[in-house]
């Protein structure tokens, strides 16, 4: 299926859309309605954005199906309309190279007919990211059959959807495309109305926002607000100002600069070089969070600030000594750097002192959090600072299998 530019309606986030009115004026949720007879049997004329993740469309290469990159006289398509295929006209040609080499061992010969692909469509009130990283995961779960070429799929992202002509626009072409929906919509009528209208139309539907939301609201005692975020709300809010604050923060004491400030942090990292202090601070930050990092150096002294602030804050960093042997080597290799530094950044003895070195900074401080980033994605280790930051900070102990971090 075609994948073209991102449109914009009623001056919202971008739409990832198909047979959609542009200049059509919005009806309601209030005036929603929708007729079996409305499907017709007619393939009608889509429109698609390029705004599906590098992993879906690498997904389509490896059916075999080749990127359609330019029509018979040479210049790049641009059409909208046509059968259904797996192929992605809006790719540029970076990515093409990028996912060509990711599945240059796949035999261009065994190909799948991506005619017979499932479509699954993400619809959203708002940015939709929610429901995309919820399918991108789930889809995660049949990297098997994605792979070889047994379930070939395609995920179409609607997203700003905040009138229910074009929501039953969108349930329509579902409807003909045989696609399942998946959606994330806040407002209640309009919720209720996709629910109808899959059910009359025999849609495959699953509505991710619903049930959480009724179960909070039921907790809490609160009818939720039926706003939806990023669409409805202003983005420039009270958390997106507190996110740039940790962000710029973040970034001007990173690596031990500005010593002084440390108590200024929320959360103050600990640990060798290559330990993914930085990336791992980063993170932290994009979820608004002020965070410093120490490297831990031989012959360096720590700063005296660090074992002056609030203890609660600080956590230690901890690798197996050849992993980290193996990130320095390749490290200095992409630097170019001389054979003396190498010998002393990377060779194994000189990696053993330092972690030791660090262990026995760590034992001097023993309120300090220790925690193994070996074979940790980053996601892995800040749900590990987290948790244990909220604890400290309520000074509230929670459940855990064991004590080891």
């Amino acid at each position: 299926m075609a994948f073209l530019s991102a449109m914009k309606l009623h001056g919202r986030p971008p739409l990832i859309s198909s047979n959609l009115h542009q200049n059509s004026k919005p009806t309601g949720s209030d005036s929603v309605s929708f007729n079996a007879s409305e499907l017709g049997s007619e393939q009608q004329p889509r429109r698609f954005s390029s705004k599906l993740n590098r992993w879906n469309r690498a997904r389509v290469l490896k059916s075999g199906v080749k990127l359609d990159r330019t029509i018979n006289n040479g210049s790049k398509s641009n059409s909208t309309t046509g059968p259904r295929s797996g192929i992605v006209n809006s790719t540029s040609p970076s990515d093409i190279s990028t996912l060509d080499s990711d599945v240059s061992s796949i035999n261009g010969d065994n190909q799948t007919d991506m005619t017979a692909a499932k479509s699954i469509y993400i619809v959203s009130d708002g940015t939709g990211w929610t429901a995309e990283h919820a399918v991108n995961a789930a889809l995660g779960q049949f990297d098997y059959c994605l792979v070889d070429r047994g379930c070939p799929v395609t995920t179409h992202l609607f997203s700003g959807i905040e009138d229910g002509e074009t929501l039953m626009e969108i349930l329509k072409q579902a409807a003909r495309d045989g696609a399942m929906v998946i959606y994330t919509i806040a407002d209640t009528s309009m919720a209720e109305a996709a629910r109808r209208a899959c059910k009359l139309w025999s849609i495959p539907s699953l509505d991710i926002f619903g049930p959480i939301t009724d179960s909070i609201s039921s907790h809490l005692g609160a009818n939720p607000s039926g706003l939806s975020r990023g669409v409805t709300n202003s983005s420039l809010n009270e958390d997106y100002f507190k996110r740039i604050e940790a962000i710029e923060f973040t970034i001007k004491h990173d690596d031990g600069a500005l010593p002084e400030n440390l108590e200024k942090a929320d959360i103050v990292l600990v640990g060798v070089s290559r330990t993914g202090k930085t990336p791992l601070s980063t993170y932290l930050a994009q979820k608004g969070y002020k965070v410093s990092n120490v490297p831990i150096v031989n012959g360096v002294d720590l700063p005296k600030t660090l074992f002056e602030i609030d203890s609660r804050k600080v956590f230690g960093l901890m690798i197996n000594p050849v992993v980290l042997q193996g990130i320095r080597e390749a490290r200095a290799k992409t630097l170019g750097l001389g054979s003396s530094f190498k010998t002393q950044y990377s060779e194994l003895k000189s990696v053993k002192e330092e972690l030791e070195l660090a262990k026995r900074i760590f034992a001097e401080n023993p309120t300090w959090p220790v925690i193994e980033v070996t074979e940790r994605a980053i996601e892995e280790t800040a749900a590990v600072v987290l948790r244990l930051y909220d604890e400290r900070q309520s000074n509230r102990a929670m459940p855990r299998i064991s004590k080891c971090y």
